[in-house]
Parts: structure tokens; sequence; C-alpha cells
């Protein structure tokens, strides 16, 4: 995709292309990234069961959540910059067939390390699609749509997380969790081959040709520059880190709390914990639409929102969990935390696509899920099964959300750039990917 200027009255409103291939790529990214989740967090309301099975400590079951999370980020970067070079249609098709396979293969291991490694493989599939898929969304859509739709693809998340959940204590309760994995695995499958139907947009150069210098000879060095050169990435990147170890840790350990402290079964811990990750995934949309709308006023404004919600996060659980009180009044504070928890997904996605040049849009959104992963999702499961090893559940899940201040301080840290780096991507222009005689073009 070469830049220029957009031609006169071509911006269909701000679509890239018409609104039914929209909204269709839309619906088929988001149905994607419910599965992606639900055979990502499946394995949660199976704890208990392998716990009995191979007396697994908790730092191993956190294990099997973390290795996902620490694979996605160990390759998320070269996948979505692959995907911005060659297509992001395609690259996600391979991404869900790896990833729906890999689940299969779960329900046919027989010890640790098997399913260790098979849930590696899970990771190897999922590395890169929250980013291509965003960038995707975010290039089809008017800018004036980006965090309230990237709220709702991302509330998909929260929503797999539950069917996971959910699913996985059911099939568990009657098959046997070896069935679990070859039940949430097989539609991913279906999903992916029916997803090569969804536009994509054209690659963008990083720079013009010019004459005797193709644009690719200095395209290593544009990416460097353009990955590192924003502050407000990096604060957010760091920001949006903090905050997703709250949520995973939530994620990851409610069910084995509400077996442990409540005396709930399995299945029926499953499925209040799945109340409370449904709580996220409207949390997931509300906070993206109150972004969008509070940025109206000042695009900033959305960092200052990110900020006192993750620290009113923190106040919630840290009550719910550390003083005492009734089993009610602990569940809605621990809801209430939960709808509040996931207030940074959508709006600190759409602050990097916003700053960063559309050229690189997946690659740049692969940079904040290499922290997100990596310094977030990885660290929930595995620190808080150590906490809890070491001091109890109880504790782990009360101390835990203090990462939440942190995620705080990097947002207010972005505030002070984030105006600044929007002017400098202002003027970038783009083109849909489609056989038409003239392309439609609009502005990044």
């Amino acid at each position: 995709m070469n830049i220029h200027p957009a031609a006169p009255g071509s911006d269909r409103d701000g679509y890239l292309v018409s609104k039914p291939k929209a909204w269709f790529a839309f619906a088929m990214t988001f149905a994607l990234m419910l599965f992606d989740y639900i055979d990502r967090q499946v394995i949660v309301s199976l704890f208990p069961h392998l716990k009995a099975a191979w007396g697994l400590s908790d730092m191993q079951l956190g294990g099997l959540v973390s290795i996902i999370s620490i694979v996605v980020a160990a390759g998320g970067l070269p996948v979505a910059l692959l995907a911005d070079r060659f297509g992001r249609v395609k690259s996600i098709f391979v991404m869900a067939t790896v990833w729906s396979l890999a689940t299969i293969a779960c329900m046919f291991t027989r010890n640790y390390s098997q399913l260790f490694l098979a849930r590696a493989v899970v990771g190897v599939g999922e590395t890169g699609y929250g980013s291509v898929g965003g960038a995707l969304i975010a290039s089809l859509f008017p800018k004036r749509l980006r965090a309230t739709l990237l709220g709702a693809f991302l509330a998909a998340a929260s929503i797999g997380s539950v069917l996971g959940v959910v699913l996985g204590g059911i099939v568990a309760a009657r098959w046997g969790w070896e069935a679990a994995f070859g039940v949430v695995g097989i539609p991913g499958l279906v999903l992916a081959i029916v997803y090569l139907l969804v536009p994509d947009y054209k690659t963008v150069e990083m720079a013009p040709r010019t004459e005797g210098r193709h644009p690719s000879s200095g395209f290593l060095k544009q990416t460097i520059k353009a990955l590192t050169g924003s502050p407000t990435v990096l604060w957010t990147c760091l920001g949006s880190a903090c905050q997703l170890v709250v949520v995973s840790t939530i994620w990851s350990w409610l069910p084995s709390y509400f077996n442990r402290y409540h005396g709930a079964a399995a299945d029926k811990a499953a499925m209040l914990a799945a109340v409370i990750v449904l709580c996220g995934a409207v949390g997931s949309f509300l906070w993206g639409v109150a972004a969008d709308v509070v940025a109206v006023r000042r695009p900033r404004n959305k960092l200052v929102l990110m900020a006192a919600l993750a620290t009113a996060t923190l106040v919630v659980f840290m009550v719910a969990f550390g003083l005492p009180m009734g089993r009610n009044s602990q569940l809605l504070l621990i809801a209430l935390g939960g709808l509040m928890m996931m207030c940074t997904v959508a709006p600190a996605s759409s602050v990097v696509f916003n700053v960063i040049h559309p050229g690189l849009r997946s690659t740049g959104a692969a940079m904040l899920a290499l922290s997100q992963n990596l310094l977030g999702l990885a660290v929930g499961p595995l620190v808080g099964g150590l906490v809890s090893d070491a001091w109890g559940l109880q504790t782990a899940l009360a101390v835990m959300p203090a990462f939440g201040l942190l995620g705080a301080l990097c947002f207010l840290r972005a505030m002070r750039t984030y105006e600044r780096d929007l002017t400098k991507v202002a003027d970038v222009r783009m083109d849909a990917a489609s056989t038409a005689a003239s392309p439609v073009a609009v502005s990044a």
C-alpha cells in the first residue's frame, strides 16, 4: 500500500471497505478470538481434576496457563511483522488451524510433560492473533469507532474464557477432563477455513518510492525507528501489562478459590468463576466506549481513565479478599472487581493503534501483546501460584492486584506524550486490498 492523499469524496464515512464487508470481518475476527480464549482457558476448570490425577502443585498448574503467554510473547513480534508484510487474513488462517489442532492434541496426553508441550504448541498457534486481528479491525473501520470496536473484540477474550471454563467444567464432570479439549478444539478449524473470505487491506509502505531506491531497502531501520520512537507506546505497553497481571491472576485462580474456600464442586466452582469473568467481558466493552467518549474533549483523557480505574480495581480486590465478610457480599465485590479489571484492554490497544505507523499496526500491536503476555498474562498464574503455595490462595488473590497501581503510574506517564505522538502519523493514508478498479482511500 502506498502512502498518498485521499481522493476527494472517496472516504466512505471512514470505512476502508463497504460496511457489510467490514462487519463480516469484525464478526469473524471476534469469533476466532472467542475460540482463542476458549482453548486457552479451558485448562483452568480442569485444575482440580489434574491436581487429583497427577498430584500437581499450584505452581505447575499455573505453568500450564503461563506457558501459552510466554510463547505468544516470544513469537508475537516476528509473526505480526510477517503479517504486516504478507497479509493478515492468510496469517490468521494458519494461526487458528495450528492452535485448534494443538488443543485437540491435549486430550491424548498422559503426563504433565506431554500436556505442557501440547499447551506450548497452542501458544505457537495463538502467537500474534490478537495483534493481527486488532490491526485488521482498526484499519477497516473509522477511527472514531476504534476503542469501542476493539473493546468489543477484546471482550471476546473474557467471553471465551467464560465459555472455556464452563464447558471444561461440564464436559470433565460427565466424560472426563481429556474430552474437554476435543469439544472446544474442533470449531476453531471450521472458523479458520471460513476466515479466508474476510477482506484484508493492502500492505503499507514505510516510505514513498524514489527513483533507484525501493522502500524495502531501509525497511528494517524504519521499522525500528517507528516501534521505538514513541514514549506513549512504551509506557502504555508497560501499564497494560501490569493490569493484566491482575486479570490473569483472577481468571486462573478463581475456580480453585471457590473450590477450596467455599466448598464448591469443581463444575460449580467453574460456573461461579465464569460469572466473574463475564463481568470482565461487559467491562471490556463498557470501558472501550467510555474511552472513546472521554477522548472526544481531549485525547489523553482515556489514559487518565485507565489510571483511575486500575487504582480502583486494586482497592476493590484488596477489600474482597483481604477483609472478613459474608459470602454474598464477597461475591458482589469480586464481581465489581471483575467488571473494572478489564478497564485497560481496549483503551490501551486504541492508544497504540492511534500513534503507530499504519504500515506497522500489527507489529505495533505485537509490541503491546509482547508486554501483555510476557510481563502480564504469564506473571499472574505463575507468581500467583508461588504466593499461594507459600501463604495460601486467598492471600495471593488479595496482594496480586497491587500490580494495578504500577500500571496506573505508567498510564499517567504516557499521558504526557500521547497527543504529541498523535500528530506524527496524522497524515498517513491507507487503501483497501480490493480488486476494484479504483481503491478507496481513507485517513489512517
